[in-house]
C-alpha cells in the first residue's frame, strides 16, 4: 500500500487478481488489498522498462512460488532478481494454494539458467547475494528432491512414508529455514 501512493506498481496479471481477491496463505484468509496497493501495469509474459539508460526486463516464471512470480533482469548491470523463486541455500516456500508448483519452480529456474550469463549476480528473495553457480546448486537440489519424491509416489508410498525416508543427504541442512524438509516434501508431493 505504501508503494502505490508514490510509485507505479508493475506486476504479473495474477498478482493483481490475487491481491484484489484477498488471497491468503496456508489456509489463512486475507482481506482484499486496498486499491492503491494494486498493480496498475500488468503483463502476462513480460515487459521491458527503460530507466536510467538501462533496459530492465521483467518476465513471468510459470509455476514456482506462486502463479504470479517474475524475474527482473537489469541488462547492463547483469543482475537478476528472482524474488521468492530463489531461497539461497534453503528449501523454498511453494505456495500450492496460490498456484505455486515445485515442478514448475524446478523448470522455471532451469529456464532462467539456460539464458543467464555465467557472471551475472543473482539476488534471491531469501538469503545473501548469490552467483550463477549458487543458482545452479539450487536448481540441482530442486531436480534431485522432486525426483526423490516422485520416485516414492510412483512406488505407491504415502507422503508420510516419503517424509520418513527423507530427501537426499546432501540437502539435509537446507531445511533450517522456515520451510523444513517435511513441509518441502509435502509441497513437492502436492505439486506432482
Amino acid at each position: 500500500m505504501i508503494f502505490g501512493k508514490e510509485a507505479l506498481i508493475v506486476a504479473h496479471t495474477n498478482v493483481r487478481k490475487r491481491l484484489a481477491e484477498g488471497a491468503g496463505v496456508r489456509g489463512r484468509p486475507a482481506e482484499p488489498a486496498p486499491k492503491e496497493a494494486l498493480p496498475v501495469v500488468t503483463y502476462d509474459d513480460g515487459v521491458s522498462i527503460h530507466f536510467n539508460g538501462e533496459e530492465i526486463m521483467i518476465g513471468h516464471l510459470t509455476g514456482g512460488h506462486t502463479d504470479g512470480d517474475s524475474y527482473i533482469y537489469f541488462t547492463d548491470s547483469n543482475v537478476i532478481h528472482l524474488g521468492d523463486q530463489f531461497f539461497a541455500g534453503r528449501f523454498p516456500f511453494v505456495d500450492v494454494g496460490n498456484g505455486g508448483n515445485a515442478v514448475g519452480l524446478r523448470d522455471s529456474i532451469g529456464e532462467v539458467l539456460s539464458h543467464l550469463p555465467a557472471d551475472a549476480k543473482v539476488i534471491p528473495g531469501h538469503g545473501p547475494l548469490s552467483s550463477v553457480d549458487d543458482l545452479k546448486t539450487y536448481h540441482r537440489m530442486l531436480v534431485e528432491c522432486v525426483a526423490a519424491v516422485e520416485a516414492g509416489k510412483d512406488a505407491g508410498k504415502s507422503v508420510e512414508e516419503i517424509q520418513a525416508a527423507g530427501l537426499p543427504e546432501e540437502w539435509s541442512g537446507w531445511g533450517s529455514g522456515f520451510i523444513n524438509e517435511s513441509v518441502f516434501i509435502t509441497s513437492i508431493h502436492e505439486s506432482l
